[in-house]
């Protein structure tokens, strides 16, 4: 399967391959699968299949499986770095996205193996190199997390 090629104008699927161009993140740690859909500067969905072959879900809980929530705001945070990254046209290769806060976080339903899990960001703010946006979960259209998040870009070399 070949990579999909963008327009200037950022709509459109974005395939494995460059989500790990853009994301330092590694298995078991990479939270999206795809991005179904972006626009530069204003909006991402993406996609993240949940299955029982998580690693995750040997401990929580094995007789009652269920994503924990810490990990649905992780992969909210990896697609707000995505957002961004596919916005940004001079990032540098040797940056990084470092999750910074977390605001008004809500857990509305348990995500369980079988689930697709839809990211969304929306509402993208930034200042100088922090950036701040609005993201939810979903499953099946039902609202399973939502929270405002931070970001800030920073150099490899300053980690």
């Amino acid at each position: 399967m070949t990579d999909t090629t963008h327009e200037a104008s950022g709509l459109g699927p974005v395939q494995i391959r460059k989500i790990l161009e853009l994301l330092p993140h590694r298995y078991p740690f990479l939270l999206i699968d795809r991005v179904l859909d972006y626009k530069v500067g204003t909006q991402l969905t993406a996609l993240k299949n949940v299955t029982m072959n998580e690693p995750f879900f040997q401990g929580h809980f094995p007789e009652n499986p269920v994503m924990p929530g810490v990990l649905v705001l992780e992969a909210l945070a990896q697609a707000g770095a995505l957002l961004i990254s596919l916005s940004l046209q001079d990032k540098n290769d040797d940056s990084l996205f470092i999750f910074t806060g977390i605001d008004k976080a809500r857990f509305r339903r348990p995500v369980g193996p079988g689930d697709q899990l839809i990211l969304n960001c929306w509402d993208i703010r930034h200042r100088r190199n922090f950036y701040k946006m609005t993201c939810d979960a979903r499953v099946d259209g039902q609202l399973v997390a939502e929270a405002s998040l931070a970001a800030a870009l920073v150099s490899r070399d300053d980690l």
